[in-house]
């Protein structure tokens, strides 16, 4: 018979593969992939032909979009870690937060798929980190104020993993999914940075189809809001170790 406390602790990994998916989805969307080049190029003090043709070019920008990725990650700790302490406050009306939680999801994901558009939500409110390209501080700085300047376009994606985060009711475990998050979005920027000549054709595809991409992401987010107001992310876990019993290990 199977520990519940293990079943608990391995109840997270569903929702660490969510977040995973989200932060992947969330470089994917309009208001980032586009601009990923060029940012890249800015942080490493370099113009994106330089980056595109010599190595050089491209070990400086690697190495800012590394502290680029600890700023932004900085900025989704902390938010994991509030949103966590909330949900922890309202562990006595746990079960209706989720459902409540999981209806945020699916009004995200509809909004995703196309079936209405929440307006501010088509917004982003940059913050100018003012002239900080060339230096690994500068770098970690621009990392920051991407957290913060792109949060308004990353809200139906980071609006799902935040309510996540919640409805776990432990700071921890919160954190944990937002610093997966952070992995998801942050890992593609630094696989640009190393690879970026060979990678233009991908990222090209990718913005010719930007479309079915964001209806992915909605039909992501509003399977997982579902998933939690009928409970089927606890049998999800179940079904989980019972095909690889192996996870039982997990914490």
């Amino acid at each position: 018979m199977l520990d519940t406390t293990l079943i608990f602790d391995a109840g997270l990994l569903p929702a660490m593969l969510v977040a995973m998916l989200a932060g992947i989805l969330s470089f994917l969307s309009p208001c980032v992939l586009p601009v990923v080049p060029p940012y890249l190029a800015y942080m490493g003090g370099v113009s994106v032909s330089e980056m595109e043709q010599t190595t050089q070019a491209r070990r400086r920008v690697f190495l800012s979009a590394v502290f680029f990725v600890l700023g932004l990650s900085t900025v989704f700790l902390l938010l994991g870690l509030a949103f966590s302490q909330m949900g922890r406050m309202l562990l006595q009306v746990q079960d209706w937060f989720i459902v409540v939680a999981g209806a945020v999801i699916m009004i995200l994901g509809a909004h995703f798929v196309g079936v209405f558009r929440i307006g501010f939500l088509d917004r982003e409110l940059r913050v100018d980190a003012g002239d900080k390209g060339g230096s690994a501080f500068g770098a970690y700085l621009l990392g920051l104020a991407f957290a913060f300047g792109w949060t308004p376009c990353l809200g139906p994606i980071l609006g799902a993993i935040l309510s996540l985060a919640a409805s776990e009711g432990d700071v921890s475990r919160g954190t944990v999914l937002l610093a997966v998050y952070a992995l998801g979005l942050g890992i593609p920027f630094l696989l640009v940075a190393a690879f970026f000549p060979r990678l233009k054709g991908v990222m090209g595809w990718m913005k010719r189809h930007m479309d079915r991409i964001e209806k992915a992401s909605g039909l992501l987010l509003w399977t997982v809001g579902l998933m939690m107001i009928t409970g089927q992310f606890a049998a999800f876990s179940y079904w989980l170790l019972e095909q690889f019993p192996a996870l039982a290990l997990v914490g």
